[in-house]
């Protein structure tokens, strides 16, 4: 059969309809996502059976999430556009088949930049690039634009200027490091690959053939990887790690839509709490009494290889005995304990008798919010005298160092001194009188990074700390992390997050709906980020959400220290 033309928006483009040899079946064109997703997640995208099953209600933060990325690329594109007009080409919107053959259009006439390209499809792969970059000696290689951070301060990032953005504008940046952001890796790869199938590749021999660029949040440069550089466990290239995997959900992808045997069975990994697939997988989990409920990633696999399949024939193990396989994460006899309280339905237990938490004659609780990685715009603290309240102090209770301005915003600079600037004098205050401080928080690192960066952000300007006295601070004992508390000291059959612990201590929040993502719609429309007036209630509720959170810090702190604690049982009297 001759492949036909069609003509599409004014441009002719050939179908093919390849043959498919007898025995062998069509692979499943998979985009750059599948290559970093769970695998039994793959499967059920692909199964035709999987159509009626429930899944999750859209999760509104994602959706927000990929609306702001979809904002940020086109702000970019705008941007560069502009900067670069000569040799630039935009593929408009349209059906893939549209953009596809305009892509190709714009590559045969040999375009210097290629903005929302869509590439030719191959076995089994398909994709576009915001921006195809055509290096000297002909061939293009890929520019993704994402709204995450893609460096952090310190050496060792290949770079070129936003508005040089190709490969042999780059150098070594000694200002930044590269974060590591596997999805990144796979998507250049994928594109690679695709460019390579399309004939669109350079040589490769040539300079820069196997390098791939990212825009990130910051868009103030172009991040250059070699693809083929030994970034992966055991020295695997990105393009190794790559094969390995599209290989893998390749052959599961297939399977599920042939009705083979299914290649990925359900299991509980990080992945599930944003999966939509979820309530499928966890009626299936549950209904096994599946090990990977209370034991994750490869123990699970692991404990399943040597016939320990299940939650009820883990809590049946002599937790004294020899493990069945290595733990690495932790003691066997912790495993066994977990596996009892999930039988019981007791969301936490105790591992020691008393539980040893640092006190003091003054404490503060800390709690940040941000906005995902764009700024923090509050800083809430709780403040309170266990030790008695002496004559000057300020009083006991809640406060607020926050900036309105959407973030990023140099107000932020201003908002962070504030804070410091009271912990300081909040600190020594209580040292001049001859009193003991400490300062608490939930998860310290969401805390260190927004305490780091932003000394580093905003160095020089009035009241900043130096990166150096923040060092200091978080190294110091006196700045403790009640989730390592609870971490060391307690087993947590159904997580360790503050909203499942709190209640344990009989606290709760005032407002229902509170949590980190929803905060992110309450501060969308707190500064109006979208176009409407600020509003001024989401305002207070965020305030609220913030004070409560140090209000349960502090709840948490007190229930452990207290004789409320001992009615937990002991993890090893179960």
């Amino acid at each position: 059969m001759s492949d036909p033309l069609i003509t599409l928006g004014g441009m002719t483009a050939t179908v093919h309809h390849p043959e498919t040899p007898p025995g062998r079946s069509v692979p499943v064109p998979l985009d750059a996502a599948a290559l970093t997703r769970c695998r039994r997640r793959v499967h059920l995208d692909h199964d035709p059976a999987a159509v009626s099953l429930p899944r999750a209600l859209p999760d509104p933060s994602l959706e927000q999430r990929r609306a702001d990325a979809l904002t940020h690329r086109e702000e970019l594109g705008a941007l560069l556009a502009a900067a670069l007009a000569e040799g630039w080409r935009t593929v408009g919107p349209g059906p893939t088949p549209v953009r596809a053959a305009a892509t190709a259009a714009a590559v045969a006439e040999a375009a210097p930049f290629v903005w929302g390209g869509v590439l030719p499809a191959d076995a089994g792969r398909r994709g576009g690039a915001e921006l195809l970059v055509r290096l000297p000696g002909g061939g293009y290689v890929p520019v993704i634009v994402v709204r995450h951070r893609i460096t952090d301060p310190g050496t060792g990032a290949v770079t070129s200027p936003l508005l040089r953005p190709w490969p042999g504008a780059a150098g070594p940046d000694d200002t930044r490091r590269v974060r590591s952001q596997p999805r990144d890796l796979m998507r250049l790869a994928h594109l690679h690959r695709l460019l390579r199938s399309a004939g669109w590749a350079p040589p490769d021999g040539a300079r820069h053939a196997h390098v791939g660029g990212v825009i990130g949040l910051d868009a103030d440069a172009v991040l250059w990887h070699d693809l083929r550089a030994g970034h992966w466990p055991g020295g695997r290239s990105t393009l190794a790690e790559y094969d390995a995997r599209f290989a893998d959900r390749s052959a599961v992808a297939l399977a599920a839509r042939t009705g083979a045997p299914a290649l990925a069975e359900p299991s509980r990994v990080t992945e599930c709490r944003r999966c939509p697939w979820w309530p499928v997988c966890e009626s299936e989990l549950a209904g096994a009494d599946d090990i990977s409920l209370v034991v994750r990633g490869e123990a699970a696999v692991a404990l399943r290889e040597v016939g320990v399949p299940t939650v009820a024939a883990l809590a049946a193990l002599d937790p004294g005995g020899e493990p069945p396989v290595a733990l690495l994460t932790q003691p066997f006899a912790d495993v066994v304990a977990l596996a009892r309280a999930w039988r019981r339905d007791l969301p936490v237990v105790r591992r020691v008798p008393r539980v040893p938490v640092p006190r003091a004659d003054v404490e503060v609780d800390i709690d940040m919010e941000s906005f995902g990685e764009s700024g923090a715009y509050l800083w809430g603290v709780l403040i309170g005298y266990p030790g008695g309240e002496r004559p000057g102090d300020e009083p006991a209770g809640y406060r607020a160092f926050a900036t309105w301005e959407p973030v990023p915003t140099p107000d932020e600079a201003r908002s962070f001194a504030e804070f410091w600037g009271w912990l300081s004098a909040t600190r020594a205050r209580a040292a001049a009188t001859g009193r003991t401080f400490a300062a608490y928080c939930y998860n310290e690192q969401a805390e260190n990074r927004w305490l780091l960066g932003s000394a580093q952000r905003f160095a020089g300007m009035p009241g900043i700390p130096a990166q150096s006295e923040v060092e200091a601070f978080i190294a110091e004992p006196l700045w403790v992390d009640l989730f390592a508390v609870v971490n060391d000291w307690f087993l947590c059959a159904h997580g360790k997050g503050l909203k499942r612990i709190a209640p344990a201590a009989g606290f709760a929040w005032r407002d229902a709906e509170a949590g980190g993502e929803n905060s992110m719609r309450w501060y969308r429309d707190a500064v109006g980020m979208d176009g409407a007036p600020p509003d001024l209630a989401q305002r207070r509720r965020l305030l609220e959400y913030n004070a409560d959170d140090v209000a349960a810090t502090r709840a948490v702190r007190e229930w452990m220290t207290s004789r409320a604690v001992e009615q937990l049982p002991l993890a090893a009297d179960l």
